[in-house]
């Protein structure tokens, strides 16, 4: 009885082991990458809006880049890695909301507008070009210089979470 046993132990352990496995790579980033895929390039965002805002630019570029870095295992490259963000800042601009009384606003909306260029050189499939948009509220009795800045630093997070859950995270 016991060699029975110790022979079904042994032959399972042969059967598993010579069995083809699979690998799935889970994250708790919410990144879903092809194991082929080492490298990414984030190439800068140039400010073509109407209006400018001096460090718009760098700033999302360089949160872009933060933003794959910290998780991704992803390597960054100056140019041609195996995805590669491209594209401009193309709307920046202040609109009244909430119209009251008078006509005169108790709310203005901050809105910047990025086109992408998406490009994944291992599966070309992959690739599209879209325009994400964000936006925050803020109350008109402020000064938009007081709040731009800290306005600014938000919308370019939720930009970069929405590019960056449409292309790593493929949702």
């Amino acid at each position: 009885m016991l060699r029975k046993l110790l022979f079904i132990f042994v032959l399972a352990g042969l059967v598993g082991s010579s069995a083809p496995s699979c690998s799935v790579n889970y994250t708790f980033t919410g990144a879903n990458i092809a194991q082929d895929v080492k490298t990414f390039t984030v190439y800068y965002f140039p400010n073509r809006a109407r209006l400018v805002n001096p460090t718009l630019s760098q700033n999302f570029t360089e949160q872009m880049r933060e933003k794959l870095t910290r998780q991704t295992s992803l390597n960054e490259l100056s140019e041609n890695g195996d995805l590669e963000f491209e594209g401009q800042i193309t709307g920046y601009e202040f609109r009244p909301m909430s119209i009251q009384k008078e006509d005169v606003s108790a709310q203005t909306r901050l809105t910047i507008t990025v086109k992408l260029k998406y490009v994944n050189s291992k599966h070309p499939e992959d690739n599209f070009e879209q325009t994400f948009s964000a936006y925050e509220d803020f109350d008109s009795s402020l000064s938009i210089s007081s709040v731009e800045e800290e306005l600014s630093v938000e919308i370019i997070e939720k930009l970069i979470e929405d590019i960056f859950n449409a292309t790593i995270a493929n949702w």
